[in-house]
C-alpha cells in the first residue's frame, strides 16, 4: 500500500477536534490534494456526460487508512492504470452523481460504524447525490467539512510551493510577453486571446483575464482599441499541474506619464508594505495593518482598495485574514499565527478617471524567517518593444 501524500495524524487531529468519523471528499482539488495530484484526465475540464455527472468520491475513515476508498467514473481505470494511488478499495462503474453516492454509501455502511459523523463539503454534491446519501444512510449525521480540508491544505509542502513557484513564473512571463507584442489599434479581445496562447504556449491550463483599457474601469473584454499613450491592465490566472496562479501587472503604449508613475508608485508601496511583517510566528492581521497604514499616507488612498488572501490549489483558500473582502468569508486566521508554507495573494488598485485602472497582485509564500515572492518581475510599466 502507498503511502498517503499528506499528513494523517494532522487530518486526524482535525477531524478529532470536529468529531468527524468519515470524510467523504467530493471537489476534484481536495481529491487532487488527498491523492497526491491525481485528476481524471477525461473530465479534468468539464463534468457532466450524457444524463449525469462526473462525481468522484473519496473515502477517508478517521485513523483507518486500510479502509479508505475510491469511487470514480465508469471509464477511470484508464485514469488509475497511469497513475496508481493509495487507496486500495476502488471502484469505477459510476456514471451518474447518484449511483456515485449509492456505491458510496455500500461502502461506508461496509465499514461497520454505530451511528457515524460524515463530513462532506456541501458546495459539491449534488441534490440527487445528497439525498441519495441521506436516503441509504439513515442513520449517519452529515456535517460540512469544508474547512478542515481547507486547514489541512493551508501550509504547503515543498513540492507544492515548487508547482506555484512555476505557475507564478510562467503567469508573469506571458504577461511581459503580450505587452511586448502590443501595438496600437488592438483591441481588449485580441490582447487577451493572445494572453491565452502564451499562457497555453508555457504549459499552462489557461483560466481567466480581466482586462482594463485606457481611463476605463470595466474589467471585461470587449472590442475596445487601445491607443497610443494608454494603459493596460491585465490580471489573469491560470494553474500548473492544478495550482493556480493570479497575478497581475501593467503596461502602456508608449511612456508613462508622470501622473501614471505617481499612481503606480502608491500601489507598489502599499504591496510593499504588506510584505513587510510576513514571517512565521506572524498574526495574520499585522499583513492588513501595515497595508492599510500605508494606504492611509497616499495621495490618492480614497480611490484605493487592497486585499490579501490565501492562494493554492483555488483561490481565497486559507489563510482567511479579512471579514470585509470580496469574496464573503469569516477572518479566522487574522488573530492566528501564519505558517511556513502558507502563500499568499496581495492585491492593490487604484482608479483615476485620467489614467484608468491601477493594479499589482503579486503571490507571496511564508518562509520561517520572512516571505518569498514568486514571479516578482515585470512590477514596473511594462511597454512594447519597437520593430
Amino acid at each position: 500500500m502507498q503511502s498517503p501524500p499528506f499528513s494523517t495524524a494532522k487530518l486526524d487531529a482535525l477531524l478529532d477536534e470536529s468529531g468527524i468519523d468519515l470524510l467523504l471528499v467530493t471537489s476534484k482539488h481536495n481529491v487532487q490534494y488527498l491523492l497526491g495530484g491525481y485528476r481524471y484526465y477525461f473530465f479534468e475540464h468539464f463534468d457532466t456526460i450524457g444524463l449525469g455527472r462526473y462525481l468522484p468520491v473519496l473515502g477517508y475513515p478517521k485513523g483507518n487508512l486500510d479502509q479508505a476508498f475510491y469511487v470514480g467514473s465508469g471509464d477511470e481505470g484508464w485514469g488509475i492504470e497511469v497513475f496508481p494511488f493509495w487507496p486500495q478499495r476502488i471502484s469505477t462503474e459510476a456514471w451518474t452523481s447518484t449511483e456515485a453516492a449509492r456505491i458510496a454509501a455500500q461502502y461506508v455502511k461496509s465499514l461497520g460504524l454505530k451511528a457515524p459523523k460524515v463530513g462532506l463539503e456541501l458546495e459539491f454534491w449534488t441534490a440527487n447525490a445528497w439525498e441519495t446519501l441521506r436516503a441509504d444512510l439513515p442513520g449517519v449525521t452529515f456535517v460540512d467539512s469544508t474547512e478542515v480540508l481547507e486547514e489541512l491544505r493551508a501550509a504547503k509542502s515543498p513540492e507544492e510551493l515548487d508547482q506555484l513557484r512555476k505557475a507564478a513564473a510562467a503567469i508573469v512571463d506571458s504577461m511581459v510577453a503580450t505587452f511586448h507584442w502590443l501595438r496600437e489599434g488592438m483591441t481588449e479581445k485580441d490582447i487577451v486571446e493572445h494572453l491565452r496562447v502564451e499562457e497555453t504556449s508555457r504549459g499552462l491550463d489557461y483560466g481567466f483575464t480581466l482586462i482594463a483599457t485606457g481611463p476605463t474601469f470595466s474589467r471585461g473584454a470587449s472590442n475596445r482599441s487601445i491607443a497610443a499613450g494608454e494603459i493596460i491592465s491585465i490580471d489573469t490566472g491560470g494553474q500548473w499541474r492544478g495550482y493556480l496562479a493570479d497575478m497581475a501587472r501593467m503596461g502602456v503604449l508608449g511612456e508613462p506619464t508622470a501622473l501614471m508613475k505617481e499612481m503606480l508608485d502608491e500601489v507598489s508601496s502599499v504591496q510593499a508594505a504588506a510584505r513587510t511583517p510576513i514571517k512565521a510566528g506572524a498574526l495574520g492581521v499585522t499583513i492588513y495593518d501595515s497595508a492599510l497604514q500605508a494606504l492611509a499616507a497616499c495621495p490618492h488612498r480614497g480611490d484605493m482598495h487592497f486585499v490579501a488572501h490565501g492562494m493554492g490549489l483555488i483561490p481565497h483558500e486559507a489563510p482567511r485574514l479579512t471579514a470585509s473582502g470580496p469574496i464573503p468569508y469569516s477572518d479566522k486566521h487574522a488573530k492566528r499565527s501564519l505558517e511556513t508554507g502558507m502563500v499568499l495573494s496581495i492585491e492593490t488598485h487604484v482608479k483615476h478617471p485620467e489614467v484608468g485602472f491601477v493594479k499589482l497582485e503579486d503571490t507571496v509564500a511564508v518562509t520561517d524567517s520572512g516571505w518569498e515572492a514568486f514571479g516578482d518581475w515585470g512590477r514596473g510599466w511594462n511597454q512594447p518593444e519597437l520593430k
